[in-house]
């Protein structure tokens, strides 16, 4: 069985074939067939006043399969609700980096603008069996808890006492769980509960092959838990070298990584690398954040370049000698009522930059009796925008139907949550515990900087 890497998204466990090399948390499988598993996702709220956390997840999947499903392991029995299908599209599509642009005119002799020259951007990115007395064995003490029908997918919810008894039980009920009974035993020890799901391939595209592709309906699980953690332990088997993962986690504070896995060995370099080279200061209170913590910053950086995480401005980090790649930032923001807005069409997804030619043509530059008026007009427009905008508009830019469709994140996303989206490549030595998402901060400070806006430093 092969499987490519791809963006870890949910706290899953595998039901895969032998020898499998695949992603991360959430598996699918298909009897006797290849399964290649692309990407994935995951969207994590966490309410610690209520000790309540979320996942959402949308695996993709393609391969020769008859039987796909996966296993989820939870601290507490979930709810499960289904999701917008194309939830993480939107995510995508909200969370691109905004960019500052500047007018420039197509029409004069040379290109106008302010900021760099030629008005170009400031920034750039980025068995059934009998023991030896002949007694029976007894039934495996497995207890279906619930059972129901969500979106795409046909789920269980199962306790189980013992790991034998549980990896039997995913025998019997024709669950090829490629793992062993210890990597069950982790999540049985803490009395955890599983949510076992099968997808139905009718609902699937079928290739001409006989192989399936496609996405499940994305599919929300809600349950309680005395931290925001997320279960890697149990991936750590079905990893043969590395896999990669993509998280949204929204939360009352900024979110990150413990320990040598936080952020911030390429987020602070980054900060300090664009500190002079950005007009204006640094956005979303990047340089207050730097002033904060001065006194800790020749600390990180010290155990940075121990860990051989060596930062190169405009550059996706590089793995260190034992493989491992540091954590990045990808998107930050603490969600205001303007931002919620944009969801409804009632606020601009990005800023307009001014069309400084706006009711002339090439034919009246080529008039010399016009063209110094029109160049007056022009340079005009020109300087207007540089007293309103001097560092530029913040600009990105999505298809208008994929802006429209924004509405679908309405009630998903909450005014004054922070929304930290960050990216980890996870080698399999680093996958020998689950994880744990603790607020962002350096000592008592809490991290509340912001990443939006694409800096000189940015990596692609």
């Amino acid at each position: 069985m092969r499987t490519r890497n791809w963006w870890l998204a949910v706290v899953a466990a595998a039901i895969l074939l032998p020898a499998p090399t695949w992603g991360a948390c959430c598996y699918f499988s298909a009897k006797n067939a290849d399964i290649l598993q692309p990407s994935q996702k995951a969207f994590i709220t966490w309410d610690p006043e209520r000790k309540l956390e979320s996942f959402t997840v949308q695996p993709k999947f393609e391969g020769n399969a008859l039987d796909f499903g996966m296993v989820i392991p939870t601290p507490s029995q979930p709810k499960l609700h289904e999701m917008p299908r194309d939830f993480f599209k939107h995510l995508a599509i909200y969370s691109i980096m905004k960019n500052r642009e500047f007018p420039q005119s197509k029409l004069l002799p040379f290109r106008g603008g302010f900021g760099r020259a030629g008005g170009m951007p400031l920034a750039r990115a980025m068995a059934e069996r009998r023991d030896a007395n002949g007694i029976e064995p007894r039934k495996p003490a497995v207890v279906v808890l619930e059972a129901g029908i969500v979106g795409s997918l046909d789920y269980k919810i199962i306790a189980a006492d013992r790991a034998d008894d549980l990896f039997q039980w995913l025998k019997d009920n024709k669950y090829h769980y490629s793992g062993d009974e210890a990597t069950l035993n982790h999540y049985v020890q803490k009395k955890w509960l599983f949510t076992v799901m099968k997808i139905d391939t009718m609902q699937m595209k079928k290739n001409k092959d006989g192989s399936f592709a496609g996405e499940v309906t994305p599919t929300r699980l809600q349950f309680t838990s005395d931290k925001l953690i997320y279960p890697l332990k149990i991936t750590q088997i079905s990893v043969k070298d590395k896999t990669e993962a993509l998280f949204y986690v929204q939360a009352p504070f900024k979110v990150d990584l413990q320990g040598d896995m936080s952020y911030r060995y390429t987020w602070l370099p980054m900060l300090q690398a664009a500190s002079g080279c950005t007009p204006g200061g640094l956005p979303g209170r990047g340089g207050d954040w730097l002033k904060a913590i001065a006194g800790d910053i020749p600390d990180i950086l010290k155990r940075g370049q121990a860990l051989g995480f060596n930062f190169q401005p405009g550059q996706r980090p590089l793995p260190n000698k034992q493989g491992h790649i540091p954590t990045t930032m990808e998107w930050a923001r603490r969600l205001t009522a303007s931002d919620l807005r944009v969801l409804q069409g009632q606020a601009p997804y990005s800023e307009r930059i001014p069309d400084v030619d706006e009711g002339f043509t090439q034919a009246d530059v080529k008039d010399p009796q016009r063209l110094a008026a029109v160049i007056k007009v022009i340079q005009a427009r020109l300087a207007r925008a540089r007293q309103e905008r001097p560092f530029g508009y913040l600009t990105r830019h999505a298809p208008v139907e994929d802006v429209k469709n924004l509405r679908h994140l309405a009630g998903h996303l909450e005014e004054g949550k922070f929304i930290t989206k960050f990216r980890k490549i996870f080698a399999r030595d680093e996958m020998s515990d689950d994880l744990v998402m603790v607020a962002a901060r350096e000592g008592q400070n809490e991290d509340f900087s912001e990443y939006e806006e694409i800096l000189p430093t940015s990596p692609p």
